[in-house]
């Protein structure tokens, strides 16, 4: 299941699709990555959020590279990201994905 960013009070209110909404990650080497979310989805009764890097003219990166990391809210609704560790949650995590992406698309031929 996906979840409706647009009901979030912490993103932007857009009357657009969620590819508008952007997120800025701070990465380890102290670059920063502009990013479009592509969906938050479930999977094991965890959340989690499909990034897509942008690169410097703000177009999706050519190598279709996404970053998927665990999505979490607080009680006041604060978003925040947690990397994956374990391999075999990320596999899982990678086939859901694959699986919403491989959905979109069959929906988009319909």
């Amino acid at each position: 299941m996906s979840k409706d960013i647009n009901n979030n009070p912490n993103f932007p209110d857009t009357e657009e699709d969620d590819s508008d909404i952007r997120v800025t990650l701070s990465m380890d080497d102290g670059s920063s990555v502009e990013c479009e979310i592509l969906t938050i989805f479930d999977t094991d009764g965890q959340n989690y959020i499909a990034l897509l890097p942008l690169n410097e003219n703000e177009e999706p990166n050519e190598d279709g590279e996404v970053f998927i990391y665990r999505y979490f809210e607080d009680e006041e609704g604060n978003p925040s990201l947690e990397n994956i560790e374990n391999d075999a949650e990320y596999e899982a995590v990678a086939d859901r994905f694959d699986e919403l992406l491989d959905d979109a698309e069959f929906e988009d031929m319909e």
